[in-house]
């Protein structure tokens, strides 16, 4: 699994998934290995953690949520077996499993938390305050159900990972990591080499001489599973969200004005000023200072003599409402351009204030809202159409109609696709446009058959519904029909297998004492330098192979790797190896040793968890996720 790992992140695709995919696990431990019992399953389990059950329809919501997401984060559709390299069918269980346990062990142990006090963690999390720095309802609603939660759904999660943390925080209690740990973990992230290096093309591999009919057909016997036709599916489906509804409502002026006067001061840009304003102890300093700057002496020196800073003096140009104290508010936005205050008594002390230029403030007009205003009204209509046409579409499938039949019985655009393989592209090898983003319908659609009445997908605040209207085996092509495909593949095999040749030639003379220079000269190319990196680091025109390599080599020693391509390798000396070293009342030490802290502490919850699931037992319906993760196709 982790050479798996380590083969999938080797790009910039495969690094952004596992990026995304490590931020979004929030416990994730080794499970495997306990617990392989398949028996006493209702047809609705996928597995059974002590007392709790998980459904197959709730392990199918939670693996569809995660892959919707991830494919949202990425911009592109996640197809089921790049989900399944990245391990993220395996990482969802782990997490469902580990997390339930947790469940189980706070029940157990009597521990509880009331909803006022989620309540009071969520309207508190900055995620879902508002441009006034308070909690935002609309704000909220609007996120949770981007990841398909209801308010109800949301705060039981919530519930459940409040006592997760505390019965985390119980087991892993105060750590002290040694000072070994953290040198060692300084080393591993700190240590920085400097190689010299010359990249190896097509044009050091020499001459390929066209292949002899023989050599292409052995090449092609020897490779056929690479050229085989992928399985391909038809599906029609329909999608019934907020999105897809808004774009076939239609909104009136009549109605739109109607929301705009309604919602007038939201289309207003408020006047703003730039307000400077000085704070004294009494009235009498005030009236005295105010005297002084009518009679000639400017804010600005005043405030100097004070020793005053212009950021004690200067608010900026603000607005009426962003300066708190109402009193200085009010009589800030009565003066003209350059008038001073009478002295205020304000909630701070007595204050003069002083205006400089002025924008004034303004109205957007019906017109100039019209077309964003109408879009909102029809989304919000829209919202509130998706449960009925759902139970409605519903209704009609249950009533034996197809897909499609409900959908023009309902009058809903129904999307076809003639024919998509297991990564959703079409037999074009281009990617199927039509499936919207982020929606999992093709991993769905691999796991169902032609005639199979499929569960409904959540997707975007809504459902989907799909057929799979027909099934094109995966076959075995023809050596006429992939000629070119397999020529070309033959011929960058045979770059490889020279480049890979000389590379090793090179490295075993600079290894003797040869200079790279004189390598690079015969061979054509020029030398590089990439200078003092460290091993997660990605190095202008340096592959991440050689980058991996450069630290399983020695100090002088040369080494080779696989370059950005197939037919491209890199040769390279590690010139110089630059030693860490560690300040332990630094910054960086401090974050080393917090980031052992929680090594060690994830390491502990996982054996408390391995131990919980030993004792209260774990079974898994492994046929079930296999049918959900496409696994078994």
């Amino acid at each position: 699994m982790l050479r798996g790992i380590r083969n999938a992140t080797s790009n910039w695709f495969g690094k952004a998934i596992m990026t995304i995919v490590m931020g979004v696990l929030i416990v994730s431990f080794g499970i495997w290995g306990i617990g392989d019992i398949f028996r006493g399953f209702g047809k609705s389990t996928l597995a059974k953690i002590g007392k709790t059950e998980i459904s197959i329809e709730q392990f199918r919501q939670l693996y569809t949520d995660r892959l919707q997401q991830i494919s949202r984060q990425i911009g592109r559709p996640l197809a089921p077996d790049q989900a399944r390299a990245f391990g993220i069918d395996r990482q969802v269980l782990q997490q469902v499993i580990a997390e339930t346990t947790l469940d189980e062990s706070a029940r157990k142990l009597g521990l509880e938390v009331s909803t006022d006090e989620v309540m009071k963690s969520i309207t508190s999390d900055p995620n879902f305050k508002g441009a006034n720095g308070a909690f935002d309802p609309v704000r909220f609603a609007q996120l949770i159900r981007q990841f398909n939660f209801s308010e109800q759904r949301y705060i039981a999660e919530q519930k459940r990972n409040t006592l997760r943390r505390q019965l985390v925080g119980s087991i892993s209690g105060e750590l002290e990591p040694s000072k070994t740990a953290v040198a060692v973990l300084n080393q591993f992230q700190n240590e920085q080499r400097t190689v010299e290096f010359v990249k190896l093309g097509a044009a050091q591999a020499g001459t390929i001489d066209t292949p002899t009919p023989e050599a292409l057909a052995s090449f092609y016997d020897a490779h056929k599973v690479q050229f085989r036709a992928p399985e391909y599916r038809k599906i029609a489906f329909v999608a019934i969200t907020p999105d897809d509804l808004a774009k076939w409502t239609t909104v009136s002026d009549e109605d739109a004005k109607k929301v705009y006067e309604e919602r007038k001061d939201t289309f207003t840009t408020p006047e703003k000023r730039d307000v400077s304003q000085m704070v004294f102890p009494n009235a009498e300093q005030a009236a005295a200072a105010r005297a002084r700057l009518t009679s000639g002496l400017s804010f600005d020196d005043l405030a100097k003599e004070r020793n005053l800073k212009p950021s004690d003096v200067d608010l900026g140009l603000v607005a009426k409402s962003a300066i708190i104290d109402s009193k200085v508010a009010d009589a800030a936005f009565a003066l003209k351009p350059g008038d001073v205050s009478e002295p205020i008594q304000g909630t701070f002390g007595t204050v003069l204030v002083k205006v400089g230029k002025i924008e004034p403030g303004s109205q957007a007009s019906y017109e100039s809202v019209a077309a964003n205003l109408k879009k909102e009204i029809a989304l919000e209509r829209a919202r509130k159409s998706v449960k009925d046409l759902h139970d409605k579409m519903e209704d009609e499938r249950g009533g034996g109609a197809t897909v499609t039949e409900a959908a023009e019985k309902l009058k809903l655009p129904v999307i076809t696709i003639e024919a998509v393989d297991r990564s959703g592209r079409a037999p074009d090898g281009k990617p199927v446009t039509s499936i919207p983003p982020g929606l999992d319908l093709v991993s769905q659609a691999f796991a169902s058959d032609v005639g199979v009445d499929n569960e409904t997908i959540s997707y975007n605040g809504g459902y989907v519904s799909f057929d799979v209207l027909g099934v094109t085996p995966s076959r075995e092509r023809t050596l006429d029909e992939v000629k070119d495909q397999v020529e070309a593949r033959w011929r960058a095999d045979q770059i490889t297998n020279k480049l890979r040749a000389k590379a090793t030639e090179m490295v075993e003379k600079l290894n003797k004492g040869g200079k790279l220079a004189d390598e690079a000269s015969a061979a054509g190319v020029k030398v590089e330098t990439a200078e003092k990196f460290k091993r997660d680091a990605t190095v202008a025109n340096l592959p991440a192979g050689a980058v991996a390599s450069a630290f399983r080599t020695a100090k002088d020693a040369a080494g080779q790797s696989e370059g950005a391509s197939v037919t491209e390798w890199v040769v390279f000396r590690v010139t110089d190896v630059t030693e860490p070293t560690l300040d332990f009342a630094s910054d960086d030490a401090k974050k080393l040793k917090a980031s052992v802290e929680r090594g060690v502490a994830e390491e502990l919850v996982g054996q408390y968890v391995i131990k919980m699931e030993n004792e209260i037992g774990v079974t898994i319906n492994q046929p079930a996720v296999a049918q959900i993760t496409g696994a078994n196709n």
